[in-house]
């Protein structure tokens, strides 16, 4: 399946797909232009950058203390004595990505402390490893407590994340080596490398699988280009071309990002982490290897997962199961998973995608994730995180200081330094400018230095100014990116769309109007370019409303807000009821644009007229408040949609409370059974079964719902626990059931009905049949109890998990 066509007719990569413009590129490969030649000194970005080094990072590093990340290899290395500590095997990757961090903030002002720091936490790291290279802590000390994680010895289960810890340890010890100078951690990477070189490939005697969680391929074409030892190349195109092969027997899985081969891909499914992890990975072994297959068959997946599971806000993953895709279209907002990391790991990809094509699109995924699904994973104080971005919410999400699985805040620590990153591109002496950011940068092209200044307020403001100053006059191309959300569809498909017409947007070079060459999403300006130049871009930004396609059934009758590359939404701490879910905003509505710097570090907002639907039909006018979505939940939990209705139809008046609503809600571990004590029992708090959202179907899985996460028929509990006794005569349980690769959720088997007297449970009198009915509410109707609290007991299905999506309570 390999090509070197682009060989014989004298095309990159670049013009393999593109060869018919105007504008006519270099021969050369596309490079980035490094993010320590490019400063910052806007109010958006280089703030948000500072917190990341002043507090994201130092925060998190002291969670690794706290959690006993650093205990571990201390342990490893037999420097002290004890338990291993954590919950999961990849737990070692919370510091290497905390490094990775650290060292682009380095790189970008240096800190002699914290330089100091991470000579101390590798000192700790080179103690771990173990003198043949391995390096992964949980294993080394024997945790058989993990053991379900990685069995009873080395590389035993393929999803065992020993690869996984490989992958972050050399994308930090590269950028620790690049940032310092200094070989420490690159040598133990490189030690680490050589190991699984040895015991990993086609060879006899090798292991003949994928990673299982990807990263190390991506990982191992970064050290190959530091090292440029050939092995780390060969052995990232063997974990890419092995993907879906199941050479030594293994069960072939999708959450593994192993299901079939890349080249036989048209779908993208299963961990959307993984997933963009893996493409990043195939994408770089491509572009070194010069193998054209691999990138067409990343453009299949790419146009599903752009054309049909990709949030407005850059986010992937709709899933908590799995975490990640549901099927084609399936864009729930209120469930949306969105897992910070996979919204990075999207970044990661469509870069990757730009490097190989030159094409705009992928930068126009990059910059919403940017300035939306990413961004919004870290609170402005920076020392709170989301895991998962959910795009509405009724005030039960709220940031964390850290996870039991915390790869998240390690992600953002990483993540941040390297934005300068995807500002400017060159190709041989042309140069890209991908994002419009105030900034001063130094690019060095094929024959000459140019020094390019940016002046401009964007996002807020769509007028951006450049200086051009090359070292010696010279005539090459400039290639300025028109944004996606200028244009007709926020994104490069059709899965969604803007209400109104496109502007035009208006370029100067010098005072005088350009006229320049459109291809590939870029104005391209050739000249002679000479110091002073300047080149003025005037974007238009007014506030755009975006329709969903059709087949996106939870945007239906709603619309989101954008203006310039921010999606807005609707928090309740600005509203004059603090509710959002009951109001709507008519298409074409009219809007107050304000700059607010008083309001989360200065934000613009915007404003207007919005309908407000209440009970038995009524509506009211009332004023709304906008707010960028990646501000949200910076004071405190309330509800949240980017999603708004247009009309009252979609709109849902606030609930009156009841018996339900208002009860606590969990589950219970311990015996089940009649009479048993409830003090042999314990409690695990529950969401979502009483939330007073009406399900559609069994699988209508849009709005929160309990399921009994990794049980297979057992019999599981759920309880409701009243403030005071009420009486109750009757119950209505609507039954979770759907399709889901990693295990299916079914309605039960059956299932009973126990009420709490004193300190036992004992069943109620039934006096209708106990239904479990799919697609309908299940109604049973018994004596009259009184009491404060309810327990189903569910017997699930042999082999299936189950749940509730909504039960309710009579009187």
């Amino acid at each position: 399946m390999k090509s070197k066509l682009f060989l014989s007719i004298g095309c990159t990569l670049v013009t393999l797909w593109s060869c018919n413009t105007s504008y006519k590129p270099s021969g050369d490969p596309i490079a980035e232009v490094p993010f320590t030649q490019v400063h910052f000194c806007d109010s958006f970005w280089a703030p948000r950058m500072e917190t990341n080094r002043t507090v994201s990072i130092p925060s998190a590093f002291e969670q690794c203390e706290l959690n006993g990340r650093f205990d571990n290899f201390a342990l490893a290395g037999g420097l002290i004595k004890g338990e291993h500590k954590g919950d999961f095997s990849f737990d070692d990757t919370d510091p290497y990505k905390i490094i990775e961090g650290a060292s682009y903030s380095l790189a970008v002002k240096y800190d002699k402390k914290l330089d100091a720091y991470l000579d101390s936490v590798i000192n700790l790291i080179g103690a771990a490893q173990e003198p043949d290279g391995y390096l992964c802590t949980c294993v080394t000390n024997k945790c058989t407590r993990l053991s379900g994680w990685w069995g009873n010895s080395r590389w035993e289960k393929i999803n065992s994340h020993e690869l996984y810890n490989c992958g972050h340890l050399y994308e930090a010890a590269v950028a620790h080596y690049k940032a310092t100078g200094k070989k420490t951690l690159l040598n133990i990477a490189i030690k680490n490398a050589d190991l699984i070189c040895q015991v990993f490939g086609p060879a006899e005697g090798q292991k003949h699988v994928p990673s299982g969680h990807p990263i190390v391929e991506m990982a191992l074409a970064k050290l190959y280009k530091v090292t440029k030892n050939e092995n780390y190349l060969k052995l990232a195109k063997y974990f890419v071309e092995e993907t879906g092969r199941g050479t030594d027997g293994h069960k072939l899985n999708q959450y593994s990002q192993d299901h079939m081969p890349i080249l036989q891909q048209k779908e993208i499914v299963g961990h959307a982490v993984r997933a963009g992890y893996l493409y990043s990975g195939v994408a770089d072994v491509a572009l070194l290897t010069h193998d054209t297959a691999y990138f067409h068959a990343l453009k299949n997946i790419w146009e599903n997962m752009a054309g049909k599971k990709l949030y407005i806000t850059g986010g992937i993953g709709s899933r908590a199961q799995g975490e990640g895709f549901g099927p084609n279209y399936e864009l729930h907002n209120h469930q949306a998973y969105c897992e910070t990391c996979a919204a990075i790991a999207n970044v990661y990809w469509n870069q990757r995608m730009f490097l190989a094509t030159g094409d705009a699109k992928y930068i126009d995924i990059v910059e919403r994730a940017m300035y939306n699904g990413v961004i919004s994973g870290v609170s402005l104080s920076g020392d709170k995180f989301f895991y998962d971005n959910p795009l509405e919410s009724m005030g039960q999400h709220e940031r964390q200081k850290w996870f039991g699985c915390a790869c998240c805040p390690g992600n953002i620590t990483r993540f941040m330094p390297s934005i300068p990153n995807y500002v400017y591109a060159t190709q041989g002496n042309d140069i890209f400018v991908n994002l419009y950011v105030q900034s001063h940068s130094s690019i060095n092209t094929n024959s000459n230095t140019v020094e390019i200044r940016q002046t401009t307020s964007y996002p807020w403001e769509g007028k951006v100014e450049l200086t051009v100053n090359p070292d010696k006059q010279e005539k090459f191309a400039i290639r300025l990116r028109v944004p996606g959300w200028v244009k007709s569809n926020p994104v490069p498909s059709d899965l969604y769309a803007f209400t109104d017409e496109p502007q035009s947007v208006s370029i100067q070079i010098n005072g005088k109007k350009e006229s320049a060459s459109e291809s590939d999403g870029y104005s391209t300006i050739v000249r002679t370019w000479k110091k002073g130049d300047k080149i003025t871009i005037d974007f238009p930004m007014p506030v755009r409303q975006i329709k969903a396609n059709d087949k996106v059934m939870d945007d239906k009758g709603k619309l989101a807000i954008q203006r310039g590359p921010i999606i807005f939404c609707l928090e309740g701490h600005d509203q004059p009821d603090h509710h959002v879910l009951n109001k709507y905003i008519p298409e074409n509505s009219t809007f107050q644009i304000e700059f607010d710097n008083d309001l989360l570090n200065g934000v613009v907002v915007l404003k207007g007229k919005a309908k407000e639907v209440l009970e038995a039909g009524k509506e009211k006018e009332t004023d709304f408040i906008a707010i960028p979505y990646s501000t949200w939940n910076n004071r405190g939990a309330n509800e949240m949609t980017v999603w708004i209705p247009s009309s009252a139809s979609y709109a849902r008046p606030n609930p009156q409370p009841t018996i339900a609503s208002q009860a606590k809600t969990f589950t219970l571990r311990g015996p089940i059974q009649k009479d048993a004590p409830v003090t042999a029992e314990t409690e695990e708090w529950a969401w979502g079964v009483n939330d007073q959202w009406e399900p559609k179907s069994s699988s209508d899985i849009s709005k929160p719902y309990h399921y009994w996460w990794l049980k297979k028929g057992s019999i599981e509990t759920l309880v409701y626990e009243f403030d005071k006794p009420e009486t109750i005569s009757s119950v209505d349980v609507y039954w979770l059931d759907f399709d889901h690769y990693d295990g299916n959720f079914r309605i039960p088997e059956s299932w009973k009905l126990y009420f709490k007297e004193g300190n036992n449970w004992k069943e109620v009198q039934a006096s209708t049949p106990y239904s479990v009915k799919k697609d309908c509410y299940n109604h049973l109707a018994f004596k009259p109890v009184t009491t404060k609290s309810l327990k189903i007991a569910a017997q699930l299905r042999k082999g299936e998990s189950g749940g509730v999506i909504e039960w309710k309570v009579n009187k």
